[in-house]
């Protein structure tokens, strides 16, 4: 058979974008005709879009590339030019033969420049914006002090200070004095418009997004606007009903400091925290989240947009799971039978067990909120031992948005390491039970689980020869352990997660892990190379790479190339 025959067809090149040229403060520039909106689907570019393409800025409010466009707070308003037509329906040309162009101006006032808002403006062929001229920043100045006329002077006292457009397009923007000299309207401060949100109604600017979020994201209708003019005020139809898993996100929404959070409200001043990267665990979603924590304490968690998973939103369950973290119960020290030890003669004498044991007399229970790294060297030793393994499954309720229904944030990294049965085979849990029940299993290793609570009672564990346990938080498990490893939360260490959609992410260390207390990887590889004499590494990059290089899913990943937002592996 020939090779034509056998062939594939080379896959069809993408339609080439159609492109408008226009021209930003005199500066030549293409842009496509036809850029995504908030739903993914193609519209007219607007000359907000056009304006970023060209490299320039435009300060708005209302606007939010994943919400609707609303136009309402004018802050984007830009002067703008178009080619003149002249009566026979053609352009009118320049002495050196480029169109003529025609700014616009109120009809009323020729000698006034008219702008248009850019946010939901579409460009044309020729058309001029001028984002810098002295016109377009008299517009702004103008719509500033509008807002700012009944804005309450409290910025010492906001929790939006140091994040707040307000404050920044007011030095960057606005004017340095007010001409205003009445009375301020006053509006509803301290509203409760849920469990988890405040409102001060005095410094809401009336952008909407938070309506918008709350209706077209969240799918709840819970917010609006009452009464007119100066005192139009956002509200929930009813008290303390706006109470969706997505509020939060209006918080990060909201450009002033109108919507608050009651967890961080009050606590922390934004500049003194350290931001770090990381992923939530709540869910095999996933959400790319930024912990904000100073020193040594985590204060709050926040959205880091990601398309492929999260976009720039997160639940509020995910958002608060991370007082857990600090809780003072935390397991602190290493134990040998109940005494304090030191993690040498742990590692040793857990080293020598698992070395004389005989094959198939260990089994080992792995949790699925472990890192990527943690289940590959678990699972190296497993193989060494013969031994069985599983991880727990967990599941719940899902939604349309972002929570899904497996409570586990890495499983798909403990079915691809193969330290946990593949749903197809069924779990494994069973035949450990039996295992140790019949005494064939003497052994246990269990890490980040309290077995008792899925099938293997204190009856079974009293069985066992040697209990290896490591956890972060005490359990009935824990309390019986022979060597007890305390363990770190995420957010103590560095590692990846594969979510449920194959995504492998990354996240990195925000505090330091309490007491004796150890990022597991670091104890594991010491296991690993005195058990099986496999030269593990001593990095978490190295230990990836390793993993990659072993893992068929992982062929071909570094460390280095996961970058920020992660690389999609099949499953």
């Amino acid at each position: 058979m020939s090779n034509a025959a056998t062939t594939a067809p080379a896959p069809a090149a993408p339609p080439p974008v159609e492109k408008i040229r226009i021209k930003v403060d005199g500066r030549d520039v293409e842009v496509p005709k036809l850029l995504p909106n908030w739903q993914g689907k193609l519209e007219p570019t607007t000359m907000l879009q056009a304006i970023q393409i060209a490299g320039g800025e435009v300060p708005h409010y209302c606007y939010h590339p994943k919400l609707p466009v609303a136009g309402n707070c004018r802050m984007c308003l830009v002067e703008f030019g178009t080619p003149m037509i002249g009566p026979d329906r053609k352009p009118v040309l320049n002495e050196d033969g480029s169109p003529k162009i025609a700014k616009s101006v109120l009809p009323y006032e020729p000698s006034t420049p008219r702008g248009a808002i850019a946010c939901a403006t579409p460009i044309s062929p020729g058309m001029e914006l001028y984002p810098n001229s002295p016109a377009t920043k008299q517009m702004r100045e103008a719509v500033l002090e509008s807002l700012l006329i009944n804005h309450p002077l409290d910025c010492p006292i906001c929790d939006q200070a140091g994040e707040c457009k307000l404050q920044e397009y007011s030095v960057q923007h606005g004017q340095a004095t007010s001409r205003f000299v009445e009375a301020k309207v006053h509006k509803p401060k301290a509203v409760d418009l849920g469990p988890r949100i405040v409102l001060d109604d005095e410094r809401c600017v009336l952008c909407t997004r938070c309506i918008r979020f709350s209706k077209d994201i969240a799918g709840d209708d819970a917010l609006g606007i009452v009464n007119r003019g100066s005192y139009n005020t956002i509200a929930a139809w009813k008290e303390g009903a706006f109470d969706n898993n997505y509020t939060l996100n209006t918080v990060d929404l909201c450009p002033v400091g109108a919507l608050t959070s009651k967890d961080f409200r009050f606590k922390m001043r934004v500049w003194f925290l350290k931001e770090t990267k990381s992923v939530c665990t709540s869910c095999g979603t996933g959400c790319n989240i930024t912990v904000g924590s100073r020193e040594g304490a985590i204060h709050r968690y926040e959205p880091r947009e990601n398309d492929a998973v999260n976009g720039p939103w997160m639940c509020d369950a995910g958002r608060l799971n991370y007082k857990w973290v600090a809780r003072e119960d935390r397991l602190k020290d290493v134990l040998i039978r109940g005494a304090k030890a030191g993690w040498n003669t742990a590692l040793k004498e857990i080293s020598a067990k698992l070395a004389a044991a005989p094959q198939g007399s260990v089994a080992l229970i792995a949790s699925a909120r472990q890192t990527t790294e943690e289940l590959f060297l678990l699972g190296k030793l497993a193989r060494k031992l013969g031994a069985l393994t599983d991880s727990v499954p967990r599941l719940g309720e899902g939604d349309r948005l972002l929570v899904n229904v497996d409570k586990n944030p890495n499983m798909n990294g403990a079915w691809l390491t193969g330290v946990a049965a593949v749903p197809a085979a069924g779990g494994r849990l069973g035949l450990i039970a039996e295992a140790i029940r019949s005494g064939q299993v003497r052994t246990l290793i269990v890490f980040g689980e309290d077995v008792t609570k899925c099938g293997i009672g204190t009856d079974l564990l009293a069985k066992l020869e040697t209990l290896i346990v490591s956890d972060i938080l005490p359990s009935a498990t824990t309390a019986t352990a022979t060597y007890l490893l305390p363990g770190c939360a995420h957010a103590e260490k560095r590692g990846t997660f594969v979510n449920a959609k194959g995504r492998v992410q990354k996240f990195m260390k925000a505090v330091e892990p309490k007491g004796d207390a150890r990022a597991e990887w670091e104890f594991l590889h010491e296991l690993v190379h005195n058990v099986t004499g496999q030269n593990g590494f001593s990095t978490i990059e190295g230990l990836f790479n390793q993993m990659a290089a072993e893992v068929p899913a992982f062929s071909g990943l570094e460390w280095a190339k996961l970058g920020d937002t992660g690389v999609t592996v099949q499953i």
